[in-house]
C-alpha cells in the first residue's frame, strides 16, 4: 500500500492535507481487502453501491477535481447517460486496475497541492448547472472536498464491507497489520 505523506511532512498545512486524504483513501481500500471480485462486485444493502463501484466513483472524482484544478477536463466526462457507471466496474474494469490507476492519481493530487505556490491559489468552477457560475475556488478547499469527499464515501464501504462478511473498521486495520482483532 503506497503512503503518499511522509511522517515529517505531516506538520504543514500541505501535509496535512495531503494526510488526511491518504487517511481517507485507506479506509476506502481496507474495506476490500480479502474480498473476491465478485464480493467487491456485489450491493449487499439496499442501496445501489458496491465497494467496487465506490472505488471506481472516488477515483474519478479526485481525477476529475484535479484535472480541472489544472484547467484540464477529467479523463472521464459524465453526463446522465452514463453517470450510472460511475458507480459500476464495467467491462475489463477491476479492483485490482482500479487500485492501480489511484495510486498514479493520488500522486497527481500530491503533486499539485505540493507544487503550487499558495493554497489560496483559485481555479474556475465548470459551467455545470451544481455550481455556481462564474465560481473559483482554492487548492485549499479541493484538498478539502477531497477529504469530504473520501470521508462519506469510506463511511458508506463501512456499511458495504460489514454487511458482505460483517468485518468492522477495526478488524480491517488489523488485517492490514497483519494482526487479529479481538
Amino acid at each position: 500500500m503506497v503512503t503518499h505523506v511522509p511522517a515529517e511532512a505531516r506538520g504543514d498545512e500541505r501535509g496535512a492535507l495531503l494526510a488526511f486524504i491518504e487517511e481517507q483513501r485507506g479506509g476506502i481500500r481496507r474495506a476490500l481487502l480479502g474480498l473476491t471480485e465478485e464480493q467487491a462486485r456485489t450491493r449487499p444493502t439496499a442501496g445501489e453501491l458496491s465497494l467496487g463501484g465506490l472505488l471506481k466513483h472516488v477515483v474519478e472524482v479526485e481525477q476529475g477535481w484535479t484535472a480541472r484544478a489544472r484547467q484540464e477536463p477529467p479523463a472521464v466526462r459524465r453526463d446522465e447517460s452514463d453517470w450510472h457507471e460511475t458507480f459500476q466496474l464495467v467491462g475489463d474494469e477491476t479492483v485490482a486496475s482500479q487500485l492501480a490507476y489511484w495510486e498514479q492519481v493520488a500522486a497527481e493530487t500530491e503533486k499539485l497541492l505540493r507544487s503550487a505556490p499558495s493554497l489560496d491559489d483559485t481555479f474556475p468552477l465548470p459551467p455545470d448547472p451544481w455550481f455556481p457560475p462564474e465560481g473559483r475556488v482554492s487548492l485549499r478547499w479541493l484538498g478539502l472536498h477531497l477529504i469530504r469527499e473520501l470521508a462519506r464515501h469510506a463511511g458508506h464501504a463501512d456499511i458495504i464491507r460489514e454487511s458482505i462478511d460483517g468485518r468492522t473498521a477495526f478488524e480491517l486495520v488489523a488485517l492490514e497489520r497483519g494482526e487479529s482483532w479481538g
